[in-house]
């Protein structure tokens, strides 16, 4: 007879800091060994002059990326509709341009992935699947109180033009 645990939220955010963990330490040495396989291959200097075309180019795209983000960003609020996901079209992409000014072929192969709108679009789409969004809900007696129309009061009012007084004399420190 087998004992089963089960898995708490304390235990998930453990799992989740051990990946992360797993991440920081298999990025660097993903990267070193790429860094020592295409050096043996084409040479030291070729190598280097990759890492900084590849920074060169991706910053390039990643400026054009970036306005067309800020730009579908911008209609989607003129247009009164969801930014979620311009927001995270936008967030990929300055991820994206992070890493493609890290040097290493590893981090630019996926810095560039991050720049095709079809990826982003799938990653977005998973990250949807996974996440779940609560919204926020009033409390139900000020529901009540935001629909109840005895709570409207009518008025009058009149506009009044005052022109500003000073009540002492300038500083020295301020304008009047």
């Amino acid at each position: 007879m087998g004992v089963f645990k089960s898995t708490t939220p304390n235990d998930k955010q453990e799992i989740k800091k051990m990946w992360l963990l797993v991440a920081f330490i298999a990025v660097p040495l993903i990267e070193i060994a790429l860094f020592i396989q295409v050096g043996g291959a084409i040479g030291l200097w070729p190598t280097l002059l990759i890492v900084v075309l590849t920074a060169m180019i991706g910053t390039s795209l990643l400026r054009n990326q970036g306005a067309l983000a800020l730009n579908n960003l911008r209609s989607s609020f003129n247009d009164l509709r969801d930014p979620t996901e311009p927001l995270a079209h936008g967030a990929m992409i300055l991820f994206s341009g992070a890493l493609l000014l890290t040097p290493g072929f590893f981090t630019d192969a996926i810095g560039f992935s991050l720049l095709i709108p079809a990826v982003r679009h799938a990653v977005f789409a998973y990250v949807r699947r996974r996440v779940t969004v609560q919204g926020f809900t009033a409390h139900p007696d000020q529901q009540r109180h935001q629909n109840d129309p005895s709570d409207i009061i009518d008025g009058d009012y009149h506009e009044v033009d005052e022109t500003k007084r000073p009540t002492h004399t300038p500083s020295g420190w301020t304008k009047h």
